[in-house]
């Protein structure tokens, strides 16, 4: 390396690792890659046959969800005592629905230098390709598994009108949109894009309802990210004047929510007692 690109001294590189295509990784991840003093991999051998590719000789220690509390104190005072890191997820560029985050984290906390590697990122590869609006985005990850954190989230997102983006597993695809079709309806569009930069490369550009048909005569392969188009801001319930706090009740309770959450949920948002709130709404399903 060059004295302006030479791997500095007690610094957390992020490095992000292709998503499928090994031809997609950088000149300068590779270079990090082979200078650091050790490299911090979700998955070491996954990483090993990385660098085994492409030549590479290097320390591993693992770093994970399962681990990084530990380990995470472990690469700081590596990192604090003059020590360089490059920090690898599986594919793509770590810190993002990844525990990396957490290790950023603590690293920004100890005062330990940090700096990134740009390369290859299944969201942001998904969207370009989704043919949905990208000017204004959300990541959500992967959705709660608890039912009770999922239908909350699902139920938040029925109001979001930017594009927004999930990650999802082939065995639990038709479970999400099923879940996806009861909170936004068969006629929101949708892309689901799977195994990205691979060979068996796929885009579908369709709607919810589209989609549950075909996966209900196909078996979902690969991994998926999912770009869902977001709400019409003229069919969601906005101005808290407009829209009474039982109405709301009634919206959430439609959307999949527990009438206790919805009645918390609408109480909140209208600045009412959850109690009077929840009498009221008594004596609206009693008269029903």
């Amino acid at each position: 390396m060059t004295e302006k690109n030479k791997v500095k001294d007690g610094t957390l590189y992020i490095v992000a690792t292709p998503i499928g295509n090994l031809s997609d990784i950088s000149e300068r991840a590779l270079k990090v890659l082979s200078e650091v003093d050790f490299i911090a991999a979700e998955d070491t051998r996954n990483t090993l046959r990385l660098l085994t590719h492409f030549g590479i000789s290097a320390t591993l220690v693992s770093y994970h969800e399962h681990n990084k509390k530990e380990k995470g104190e472990e690469i700081v005072s590596r990192l604090s005592s003059g020590e360089s890191c490059a920090l690898v997820t599986d594919a793509g560029t770590p810190a993002i629905s990844d525990p990396g985050e957490d290790l950023v984290a603590l690293c920004a906390e100890r005062g330990v230098p940090v700096t990134s590697i740009p390369g290859a990122c299944a969201m942001i590869t998904a969207l370009t390709l989704s043919g949905l609006p990208t000017r204004r985005f959300v990541f959500e990850g992967f959705l709660p598994v608890q039912k009770k954190e999922r239908r909350e989230r699902l139920a938040a997102l029925e109001r979001e009108e930017r594009t927004f983006i999930l990650h999802e597993a082939p065995h639990k695809l038709k479970a999400t949109l099923d879940d996806l079709i009861k909170s936004f309806g068969e006629s929101r569009r949708i892309a689901l894009c799977r195994e990205l930069t691979k060979l068996n490369e796929e885009v579908m550009r369709t709607t919810l309802g589209k989609a549950v048909e075909y996966y209900s005569e196909h078996e979902p392969r690969g991994e998926y990210v999912l770009v869902i188009e977001g709400a019409d801001a003229s069919d969601i319930p906005n101005d808290t004047e407009a829209v009474s706090a039982e109405e709301r009740v009634a919206y959430y309770i439609e959307s999949g929510m527990s009438k206790k959450d919805a009645i918390k949920a609408a109480a909140k948002e209208c600045s009412v007692s959850r109690n009077e709130l929840y009498d009221k709404m008594l004596k609206i399903w009693a008269s029903e």
